[in-house]
């Protein structure tokens, strides 16, 4: 039998989805960190600009690692997260196997990647280097945590009432 999910409810989390869209782009293009090594030496990072320079260096499997978890999946989930809300099909089971997919294996995939990477760097060059946040990683952990919470959303209103 074929579900609608709550207009109310579909609309509200297609807002808060296109809010998360929104964060996840400035977060991938605003700067993460700024590396400070001996007083003259500076470089700011963002998540774009990492994952090409790794692929600059050469660092072929650490760019598919960082870019597919922390590039491409969050959009992959964004693009699903869309077709469900805005077509509000909660029935068919195509769409409860992504949903739980995404829900019970993909949860950690963008969060894991980037705070293993931000403390790598922070432990690396700790003794030789100072290590400044910036707005970036807190819009991108943002948007990962958002896009958590809309899937949690979205799978609850999936499952059958009990």
């Amino acid at each position: 039998m074929q579900r609608l999910l709550p207009a109310t409810e579909a609309r509200w989390l297609l807002i808060l989805l296109m809010l998360t869209c929104g964060l996840l782009i400035t977060g991938l293009i605003m700067p993460v960190m700024t590396i400070t090594s001996l007083v003259f030496f500076s470089d700011s990072f963002s998540v774009l600009l990492g994952v090409y320079q790794l692929w600059q260096e050469g660092h072929i499997f650490l760019f598919f690692l960082v870019g597919i978890f922390s590039i491409i999946l969050p959009f992959a989930k964004l693009a699903i997260l869309l077709h469900i809300l805005m077509t509000r099909q909660a029935g068919l089971m195509s769409t409860k196997k992504l949903l739980h997919l995404m829900h019970d294996y993909g949860r950690w995939a963008m969060l894991d990647v980037m705070v293993v990477a931000v403390l790598i760097v922070t432990v690396k060059l700790g003794a030789i280097a100072s290590v400044e946040v910036h707005a970036g990683l807190y819009m991108f952990g943002l948007a990962v945590l958002l896009i958590m919470f809309i899937t949690h959303r979205v799978v609850r209103l999936t499952q059958p009432y009990k």
